[in-house]
């Protein structure tokens, strides 16, 4: 098996005509054992921690041609604070 080669050109070479039997290369793929799922913690799933490496490999290489920081920037991972609101009369 070639690393180059495609995953449907996998499934194509050990089960011609895959597409009657199934509704996706990645069902027929599964089956043949080509792909297995991999349980990962639920946290991983969330795209402001996948990506968090590469905002801050970004604002390091900001830094170091730029200078500065970011805190008047949006953090990192896109949540902004909230404003407290105020307890007081209701009205």
């Amino acid at each position: 098996m070639d690393d180059a080669e495609s995953l449907r050109r996998r499934v194509e070479r050990l089960l011609p005509g895959w597409e009657s039997w199934y509704p996706s290369v990645f069902d027929a793929a599964l089956d043949l054992g080509l792909i297995r799922a991999r349980v990962c913690e639920p946290s991983s799933l969330l795209l402001s921690r996948r990506h968090a490496s590469v905002q801050n490999q970004a604002e390091q290489a900001h830094r170091e041609q730029w200078g500065g920081e970011f805190s008047d920037q949006e953090p990192a991972g896109g949540k902004r604070r909230r404003r407290r609101k105020r307890k007081g009369k209701a009205g």
